[in-house]
């Protein structure tokens, strides 16, 4: 498993539970590309080994003791070397997700997922895309919205992207990766790279995660009705 670059995906697995952290690491050891750089049984664990290994992704437990998957979370995203998270859950909760979702997780995933599931998951993530779209409750959206709509108020519009970027903002928001976008719209994924470095600089956005909530505010596409996958 490689990211576009073809660099090995390192990954940082936290968790309180030794079992689940033995299956994740057994499940991602499976393909030689990817490698476990270490093992967290808390919070500020998970935060001291990803600044000493600086994983391209954390596995991120929410329900840890002492410092939460959530609070470190919350630290990694001001790390400079900010790898992306992972949250694990196995409570499908908003209040979790939506917690670990203003915390800076990049994406989310039961821990009753299939193994080629949390494979696809770290690859997505590792390329850059967000694992947002398919997991997240009508609920959790129109929260989200709800309450980050001031914050984003002060942020530039539509008007200050091109067609093209729209159309990509679009596509980011309905979890297409840049590889789908790509062959959506004819272009290369290194041209689709360019387009979300600039939507990002231009809308003063954190992450893609950021982008896929924004283009749900700004009514670019509608939150599924709840129970529809």
């Amino acid at each position: 498993m490689t990211d576009a670059a073809g660099r090995t995906i390192t990954v940082l697995i936290a968790d309180d539970q030794a079992l689940v952290r033995t299956g994740l690491r057994m499940i991602l050891e499976t393909r030689a590309d990817c490698r476990i750089v270490g093992e967290a049984a808390d919070g500020a664990d998970a935060v001291r080994l990803a600044e000493e290994t600086r994983p391209d992704i954390v596995l991120m437990d929410l329900r840890m003791p002492g410092v939460d998957g959530i609070e470190a979370t919350r630290r990694l995203a001001l790390s400079p070397h900010r790898p992306s998270v992972i949250a694990l859950t196995t409570f499908d909760e908003d209040e979790l997700l939506y917690a670990a979702l203003r915390a800076g997780a990049s994406g989310f995933l039961l821990k009753d997922a299939r193994p080629a599931e949390l494979v696809d998951a770290v690859r997505v993530v590792a390329g850059g895309d967000a694992l947002l779209a398919p997991r997240v409750t009508r609920r959790l959206l129109d929260r989200f919205v709800a309450e980050t709509r001031g914050e984003r108020e002060r942020t530039p519009r539509l008007a200050d992207l091109t067609s093209r970027e729209v159309d990509v903002l679009t596509l980011i928001a309905q979890a297409a990766s840049n590889a789908e976008i790509a062959t959506k719209l004819a272009v290369t994924e290194g041209t689709v790279k360019t387009h979300v470095s600039a939507i990002l600089r231009k809308l003063e956005l954190r992450d893609r995660v950021q982008a896929v909530v924004l283009a749900y505010d700004l009514g670019l596409v509608r939150p599924r009705p709840s129970g529809v996958d």
